[in-house]
């Protein structure tokens, strides 16, 4: 599917990080957990503040499977893994949003995933 509007990256994002929420949590990592959830509040909210901003262009170049989680994976090297892929996530759509404050929830999120990833 292609990621080619606002609406459908911060579904994506928000999906993602609901299934985060989910990985985290089976693992017992109730914080990591919980900063999903954050994260996905965060962009909900965005979401309802910022699409009427957003200007109806299309955005080329961005296609889920590009971002695919291993969520299978529940070694301490798959865990990084899927937060690089978050963190790559986001560093890709942020600067494609053209509303600064949406682009700015974005980064934050990213700034978060990558931090975990190191």
């Amino acid at each position: 599917m292609s990621l080619n509007t606002f609406g459908a990256i911060l579904t994506y994002a928000i999906e993602m990080e609901k299934k985060l929420a989910e990985y985290y949590t089976g693992l017992g990592e109730s914080s990591r957990a919980a900063d999903a959830d954050k994260r996905r509040s965060k962009l909900e909210r965005a979401r309802r503040e910022y699409v009427l901003e957003i200007t109806l262009e299309a955005i080329d170049g961005l296609d889920e499977a590009n971002y695919a989680l291993n969520l299978g994976d529940t070694s301490a090297a798959g865990q990084k893994l899927v937060e690089g892929v978050a963190a790559r996530f986001y560093a890709e759509v942020a600067p494609r949003i053209n509303v600064r404050d949406a682009q700015r929830v974005l980064e934050k999120c990213g700034k978060e995933h990558t931090a975990l990833a190191s």
